[in-house]
């Protein structure tokens, strides 16, 4: 550490309210990495409570030229908030103010730490409803969710966090607070800037509140489970679903790797012989979730499934859907290291790319399991990578390389929803062209020409 940053940090001490940044060792241990692989340490951590903390904080920052690393609940897969240049971690877990739920202006106003689905509970007790629905919900916040533009099996209808941040407020570099965008559901006032911060991962500034657009809540849902031979006629139903002029609010793909692993961990007979699994939700209101839920019913029918089982209702619905939260705990079950990769494809892709994992698993000899939204193209592929054989590693590093390669090359996208952080900086300059990279540069440089957000990362 620099003179410079260590009396920055000092200084932070007497600038900042009691409790609010620490040097402690166990508490900057505790804010070194995500779920993800890589750790860092940093020098000092920041919780603060209000936003005029976040910007003391970082004007001094910038003064010392000190890192400084934003956190939310460290729920990410690719190291987007290690802090791999020491410096602060900067957490906004403290900041969990709901400050208004409007059904009138369908708005919901938030401090960046509140939690996804304490959010979406309070705003669902008033009719309303905020549709984005990660796997984390229950644990990441809304200020995690607007860094990484989180998406969720409801993006197929409903489409991804970007899309209901109306506005924000963000702290810059240099510490200057600014309010971007606004409170109504549209708004075509000078550029987009608010939507630049959506998916920036801590690069650009530190968004402190939003303001989230809200949507009348469906009184009516239903699903459907439904177990199939084999991938071919699962890419044959999802295909049929679309062709059928079906929306479904979510359409979630697995694959039989994924399946026996849940098998095993559940005890469910249903799964024996399932070689792919669907799961197809509606909503809406009660009569036509009834009568499109029937006919989607009879034409799924028709492909000879395995099983099919039909749930009426929230809690029907959530008792299916129990079978997909098992799937990553059901993965680790299996001993293996699981290396969490979101890719996208082309919606007509998709049974190629099952068909790819196969010959990716064969030529590198390593378990590959498939499972994610099939409505958007955005699947899981999770490498399964067993530590303890000699060259697991570099052949899981291959397969990587094998894998991102073909996804570009059918004009796809090396992650849809976890961001590039550490874990894909590497594959950054294929995904990107040059001359994107130095918008990039360029825009980084302006917003932030010292360099001290995030540092390390992608950029």
């Amino acid at each position: 550490m620099t003179t410079s940053a260590a009396k920055t940090l000092q200084s932070l001490r007497r600038l900042l309210p009691p409790g609010e940044f620490t040097t402690a060792p166990s508490v900057c241990a505790r804010y070194g990495g995500d779920k993800w692989f890589a750790t860092g340490r940093p020098d000092a951590v920041a919780l603060p409570r209000t936003t005029a903390s976040v910007s003391t904080l970082l004007r001094a920052a910038r003064a010392g030229r000190v890192p400084v690393t934003v956190r939310g609940a460290g729920r990410g897969y690719v190291g987007g908030c290690v802090p791999c240049a020491g410096g602060i971690v900067l957490s906004l877990e403290r900041m969990r103010r709901i400050r208004e739920i409007s059904a009138g202006d369908f708005v919901a106003v938030v401090q960046a730490g509140v939690i996804t689905q304490t959010l979406q509970d309070r705003a669902e007790r008033k009719r309303l409803f905020y549709p984005p629905d990660p796997a984390s919900r229950a644990e990441c916040t809304i200020g995690g969710n607007i860094a990484t533009n989180a998406g969720g099996p409801r993006c197929l209808k409903y489409g991804t966090t970007r899309d209901y941040v109306l506005g924000l407020e963000a702290v810059l570099a240099d510490g200057t607070v600014t309010v971007l965008g606004g409170r109504t559901h549209k708004n075509k006032t000078g550029f987009d800037l608010h939507r630049l911060l959506v998916g920036s991962e801590g690069l650009l500034a530190v968004v402190t509140e939003a303001t989230l657009k809200l949507l009348p809540l469906p009184p009516s849902r239903a699903a459907l489970s439904v177990g199939f031979a084999s991938m071919k006629t699962a890419a044959q139903a999802i295909r049929t679903i679309f062709a059928s002029g079906f929306l479904p609010c979510a359409l979630e793909v697995a694959d039989a790797f994924t399946l026996e692993a849940a098998r095993r961990r559940t005890g469910s007979t249903l799964l024996e012989g399932c070689r792919a699994h669907l799961i197809v939700e509606l909503d809406g209101q009660p009569a036509s979730v009834r009568g499109e839920i029937q006919t989607l019913r009879a034409i799924l029918g028709r492909l000879r499934p395995t099983f099919l089982r039909v749930a009426h209702g929230a809690g029907e619905c959530e008792s299916i859907w129990q079978l997909r939260r098992e799937f990553s705990y059901a993965l680790r079950d299996t001993g293996l290291t699981k290396l969490n990769e979101d890719i996208v494809v082309p919606r007509g892709r998709l049974e190629d790319l099952f068909a790819f994992a196969e010959r990716l698993q064969a030529r590198h000899r390593l378990p590959v399991a498939c499972f994610g939204h099939a409505g958007d193209g955005n699947i899981h592929a999770n490498l399964m990578m067993d530590r303890s054989v000699p060259g697991a590693e570099a052949r899981c590093h291959a397969a990587l390389d094998d894998l991102f390669r073909q996804v570009l090359a059918w004009r796809g996208s090396i992650t849809g929803e976890h961001g590039i952080g550490l874990a894909k900086k590497r594959w950054w300059p294929l995904a990107v062209s040059r001359e994107s990279r130095r918008l990039h540069q360029t825009i980084k440089r302006a917003l932030d020409p010292r360099g001290i957000l995030n540092p390390g990362k992608f950029l």
